[in-house]
């Protein structure tokens, strides 16, 4: 979409998954959790309310498709959705896998321990899981 440019932290902390109809779908690299990344690619946008109706609707949409797909992972027992943006302004969902006993249960993800990046080659493993996924 037209002026859309994804946040350098955005991106160095995820992988490029797919377009979906209003958001990019990212992995983020933290192999501790299955956890997904939609950034809507509308420029200048840092809070759900700036979008207009029909991007609310498709964003929402997507996060259901999305938050569906994480709980189906077996070890998923609660989906945490988020989207804070006190560090990274642009508007960005997180939808996190968690269970009892993971590496911040039973509080939040941020700020507990450093995060664990994939190997090369289950970065693209995971990456190609959930593209498929997604279609």
């Amino acid at each position: 979409m037209s002026g859309f440019v994804l946040d350098s932290r955005l991106a160095a902390d995820s992988v490029f998954i797919a377009d979906g109809p209003l958001s990019q779908v990212r992995l983020m690299n933290d192999r501790r959790y299955p956890w997904l990344l939609l950034v809507p690619r509308v420029a200048d946008v840092s809070e759900w309310l700036d979008l207009d109706g029909g991007q609310q609707r498709l964003l929402l949409a997507e996060i259901n498709q999305a938050g569906a797909l994480i709980r189906a992972v077996p070890t998923v027992q609660k989906l945490n959705i988020g989207a804070l943006g006190n560090i990274v302004r642009q508007l960005h969902v997180h939808l996190i896998g968690r269970h009892e006993g993971d590496a911040a249960w039973p509080g939040p993800v941020w700020g507990q321990g450093a995060a664990e990046p994939y190997s090369a080659d289950a970065l693209i493993e995971q990456t190609d899981h959930w593209r498929t996924r997604l279609r």
